[in-house]
């Protein structure tokens, strides 16, 4: 009987604050923190010290201890952001993955061709975005960074339903998606990028 070769042993997720962070996140933070000195809300001495850790820190979890401590509130040019309207209509719309300014409210009407919204490499700088989604008949497919988290109670099901496959585990300074609209036809689907999409993410943070 010929032996078997050992299975190999499935990888482990990488948990949200171990992944790598790239050079706009480190970036983003240091102009938080630059933010935060000019506000007075942390002295010279300390701001030098949180940007010496912020330019060398290599993950998202290494970030998010500089900024714990500070508010997150939006810019008064994100407040003055329109709602972002997408409509599927015949052909499809989509929104990223590419560099966006998230407004506080997105609403996505998915049409017979459907709606692809993805937040992974976004500005955002609100501590809440509403999504209001209608699946309607091809449905709504939301990408959200690993390391953000979902709210989809406010969703109601419909026929097509909602498939959540976010986790619970938000790093601290990162958007909560508020989910509201209805799965219509063909439903609502909000989850962390694939497999394929992480390599491409990684890819782009490595030349960046």
């Amino acid at each position: 009987m010929t032996a078997q070769p050992p299975e190999e042993p499935t990888p482990r997720p990488v948990p949200s604050g171990e992944l790598r962070a790239s050079h706009d996140d480190r970036e983003a933070v240091v102009e938080q923190l630059r933010d935060a000195a000019a506000e007075g809300r942390i002295d010279l001495d300390e701001l030098d010290s949180r940007l010496e850790q912020a330019l060398t820190s290599k993950t998202y979890g290494e970030l998010a201890l500089l900024t714990a401590d500070l508010p997150q509130a939006p810019s008064s040019a994100a407040e003055n952001l329109p709602p972002l309207v997408l409509k599927g209509g015949m052909y499809g719309a989509s929104r990223g993955p590419g560099r966006w300014e998230v407004p506080g409210h997105v609403i996505a009407h998915a049409g017979v061709g459907g709606v692809s919204l993805d937040f992974t490499r976004v500005e955002c700088r609100f501590t809440e975005v509403v999504v209001e989604a209608y699946g309607e008949t091809s449905g709504v497919t939301i990408v959200i960074p690993d390391g953000w988290a979902a709210d989809t109670t406010g969703l109601a099901p419909g026929f097509g339903g909602l498939k959540d496959r976010t986790t619970p585990d938000r790093l601290p300074g990162t958007p909560l998606i508020r989910l509201t609209g209805s799965g219509g036809m063909a439903g609502v689907v909000i989850r962390h990028p694939s497999k394929r999409e992480r390599r491409k993410l990684d890819g782009n943070a490595t030349r960046g």
